[in-house]
């Protein structure tokens, strides 16, 4: 099996995996990327574009399901649009854009251990100008890290009491779609390719991410998504960290 085959059999379970939490995958793409040896300059782009179609994806089904708050997703993405693609503008050092990247996931999976009465807490309403700040700062990470930002998102929603995981797992997927398409536009001005082989990568993690969307709909619950979270951010931000 070529080397691109091999990565995209691992994009696939990345995306699986990812799916069943409500997450595309951007920071173990990115993490596969890093132990793979891609340029650093790879590995924004196509994070974005490997997003795009994950979520893109789950953010269909989910629709359709009617499992979406867009109002209150709405809330969110007006700050975080242009913040993503400002962020996306930005261009980090490679060894300081993954010691950052590393850093942000940890800390995210820290919060998803620690808030264990999420599972079963009421949800506080969420006023507009903490939306507006927490939109406009998960957006500007998303476009600067390569990640779609629901990997900020889920776990600052969580910690505040605005919504259970399962709730924040139904808004990451079309959170993670808008900002990833519009950091990948940024970065794209910015001057910055896709990696070669990008069309077998993202069939690769379509695949997946239906296969994950199958799980999270039968089998997940708030508990089991919440821990699949920090799992998956924790191992993610180790990754990169050690490259």
């Amino acid at each position: 099996m070529s080397g691109q085959a091999s990565l995209a059999v691992i994009f696939a379970a990345l995306a699986l995996l990812y799916a069943t939490a409500g997450q595309a995958g951007g920071t173990a793409f990115l993490a596969a990327m890093a132990l793979a040896g891609f340029p650093a300059e790879q590995m924004r782009p196509t994070a974005l574009l490997l997003n795009v179609v994950a979520a893109g994806y789950a953010t269909l089904w989910l629709h359709r399901d009617g499992r979406i708050d867009w109002t209150l997703l709405g809330r969110f993405l007006v700050p975080a649009l242009p913040a993503a693609f400002a962020g996306g503008l930005v261009l980090l050092d490679g060894g300081l854009y993954l010691v950052l990247t590393g850093v942000l996931l940890l800390a995210a999976a820290g919060l998803m251990l620690l808030k264990r009465g999420a599972d079963t807490a009421a949800v506080r309403p969420v006023g507009t100008g903490p939306a507006l700040l927490a939109g406009a700062v998960t957006g500007f990470l998303a476009g600067l890290t390569g990640i779609g930002g629901g990997a900020f998102l889920a776990p600052l929603i969580i910690l505040l009491g605005w919504g259970t995981p399962r709730q924040v797992a139904a808004l990451s997927a079309p959170y993670i779609l808008a900002n990833s398409a519009v950091g990948l536009a940024a970065v794209t001005l910015a001057g910055q390719p896709v990696a070669p082989g990008i069309a077998l990568y993202a069939g690769a993690a379509l695949f997946g991410a239906a296969l994950g969307g199958t799980i999270a709909r039968h089998v997940m619950t708030n508990r089991l998504t919440r821990y699949m979270l920090a799992v998956i951010l924790a191992l993610a931000g180790l990754r990169l960290l050690l490259r």
